[in-house]
């Protein structure tokens, strides 16, 4: 029967179509509005100092750990946090394993507020109207207010949840082949554009001159930390989930590098787009989440062939929403479908109905603030580590190292079980400390 029921499951149908999915799940709203302006905070060029050491140390690690616990047991966190408790004769697992699944849920529901907010913004830039708001923080305020934006919420959702019901390889995987590569072409246009504005090089300078004295500054090292991991969608489900459809010759190292890098060089292309635009009209580049939604359309109103280029950027940004919200509801998806075999179609229907359902109560943009806040400061990194532990520590001696070495051609070296067990499950209680004391650093 296992396996009957594993000869139906679907697939990744190439090495390409996981990378760019993993890519699309962890290239989000991290990379395009938080890390350009966290590198600019926190020293400029400085930042990118433990911050690239950060994403080296949780990708080889983290990043891989959970596609190869996915992959060995061919199912999402619920049945692989179960199936490694099995493996020491223990129950429960099961149970422990929702954290992570009602964590994925909880952000995914937040994320698709927001997914409705682009969608209003892209469909303003079309009509022109986006450039002939004379209030855009009245405008923004409009839209993000208590049941302010259903319609185009909802939109969000229909096309979220229609993608997903064709399947793993003819609904994820072949939407990210083509939305992925999309989002970096048309944050290259943006790119020649911007480097074309004048007063541009103050935002680069913002950028990329290093303030070496921020280096002593513990709060640079603590959000190049979050930054990172965050950014690499390490939670203990997504990943897991994706790694359960990979095939067993693929090299799981080589995927997690993949990753770590492309997700690097989409925050690093969103960081020459956005910061020297901001600069070069004068406006404030520190505005956290408003310059989304406020300055930047702001600069598109001053920028000569503004409503082109406002197109260009919601339609990026939405593309990079949609895939990592796919990643997200994959999760609890997946969950239905192993525990209750429900039919895929019925499975996305019921997810469906409680992401809508939820979701119009925590419109406004307080509520939804106050809502992801508490799911990624208490939840997410909660997943990641019990994810850590469960692969790293509670699998059987060598499970791990067996896992990760399967599909490549030479075997990892001494350093996988120090770097696993110790330096990443260490750094992951440490982001779940950090964040409840910093108030969140993701």
């Amino acid at each position: 029967m296992k396996k009957t029921e594993e000869s139906r499951r679907d697939e990744f149908r190439t090495r390409f179509g996981f990378i760019v999915a993993c890519i699309g799940s962890a290239v989000g709203m991290g990379n395009i509005w938080m890390f350009p302006y966290r590198t600019g905070a926190f020293g400029g060029a400085a930042f990118l100092i433990p911050y690239f050491i950060f994403v080296a140390l949780l990708g080889f690690s983290g990043v891989l750990g959970e596609m190869a616990f996915g992959r060995s047991v061919k199912t999402g966190p619920s049945g692989a946090f179960e199936a490694a408790m099995r493996m020491r004769g223990k129950r429960g697992g099961k149970w422990i394993g929702m954290i992570p699944v009602i964590g994925s849920l909880g952000i995914a529901i937040g994320y698709s507020v927001v997914v409705g907010w682009f969608l209003k913004y892209l469909f303003s830039s079309v009509t022109g109207s986006l450039l002939s708001v004379t209030d855009m923080g009245g405008y923004f305020g409009n839209l993000a207010t208590r049941f302010g934006s259903v319609g185009w919420h909802m939109l969000g959702l229909a096309i979220t949840f229609l993608i997903m019901a064709f399947g793993v390889s003819r609904g994820i995987e072949k939407m990210n082949k083509w939305m992925m590569p999309a989002f970096f072409v048309l944050f290259l246009i943006l790119m020649v554009r911007v480097f074309t504005l004048d007063g541009a090089g103050n935002g680069y300078r913002y950028l990329f001159v290093p303030d070496w004295s921020a280096l002593a500054d513990v709060r640079t090292w603590v959000f190049a930390l979050g930054q990172a991991f965050f950014s690499l969608s390490l939670a203990g489900s997504g990943t897991i989930v994706y790694g359960s459809y990979l095939k067993k010759d693929v090299d799981v190292v080589g995927c997690a590098r993949n990753v770590a890098i492309f997700d690097t060089c989409a925050a690093l292309l969103a960081g020459v787009v956005v910061i020297p635009a901001v600069f070069a009209f004068g406006l404030d580049v520190a505005a956290g989440p408003p310059l989304m939604f406020i300055t930047l359309p702001v600069v598109f109103q001053k920028m000569p062939l503004g409503s082109l280029f406002s197109v260009i950027f919601f339609l990026a940004v939405l593309f990079a929403a949609i895939t990592s919200l796919m990643n997200l509801f994959e999760t609890p998806i997946e969950a239905l479908q192993k525990e209750f075999h429900l039919s895929r179609r019925k499975a996305v229907l019921c997810v469906a109905a409680v992401a809508a359902l939820v979701g119009l109560f925590i419109e406004s943009a307080d509520a939804v603030n106050v809502w992801m806040d508490v799911v990624s400061i208490y939840i997410i990194p909660l997943g990641a580590l019990l994810a850590a532990i469960m692969f790293y520590w509670v699998c059987p001696k060598g499970y791990a190292r067996a896992q990760v070495e399967l599909g490549r051609k030479k075997p990892l070296g001494r350093w996988f079980e120090p770097l696993t067990k110790y330096v990443f499950v260490g750094i992951t209680l440490a982001v779940y400390v950090l964040g409840i004391f910093y108030g969140g650093i993701g």
